[in-house]
């Protein structure tokens, strides 16, 4: 396992499918998200994360999301607003025994509700991560 700080932690944007020049946003940002991968996403893309209120056509939304901060399903509906066609969306919940943490049944159930499909699970620090993509985007890459 790799300790906070270390070099080799640039390897978090590669396990979440990033890379160089992607655009991405950050939406659900509190004190309690993990700094060391937001530091590896930007150093990644070459920029800093963008905010809940970019207007730009998004690769990758990173959604921090806590037991308690309201509707999932109306929180993916938003992120999915501005995503690129074959973007990606990873929701990002504490773990098991953090404060906030989510249940996996609760992203399972939010996830088909919402046009989206579960195709991943990652750990990254002290969050669980959930990749959610537009099932039409696994059709159009199969053509």
């Amino acid at each position: 396992m790799v300790a906070a700080g270390d070099a080799g932690n640039t390897s978090v944007a590669e396990r979440l499918g990033i890379k160089p020049d992607m655009v991405v946003q950050e939406i659900g940002w509190d004190e309690d998200v993990d700094d060391d991968i937001r530091a590896a996403i930007e150093e990644t893309i070459g920029a800093e994360l963008l905010d809940e209120d970019a207007d730009e056509v998004i690769d990758v939304v990173l959604l921090w999301w806590r037991d308690g901060d309201g509707d999932l399903g109306d929180a993916l509906v938003d992120a999915r607003g501005p995503l690129d066609e074959n973007g990606v969306i990873w929701v990002l919940t504490p773990k098991t025994g953090q404060p906030g943490h989510v249940e996996p049944s609760e992203i399972a159930e939010a996830v088909p509700q919402v046009g989206l499909a579960q195709t991943a699970n990652i750990s990254v620090g002290d969050w669980l991560g959930s990749r959610l993509v537009s099932p039409k985007s696994s059709k159009a890459k199969q053509r």
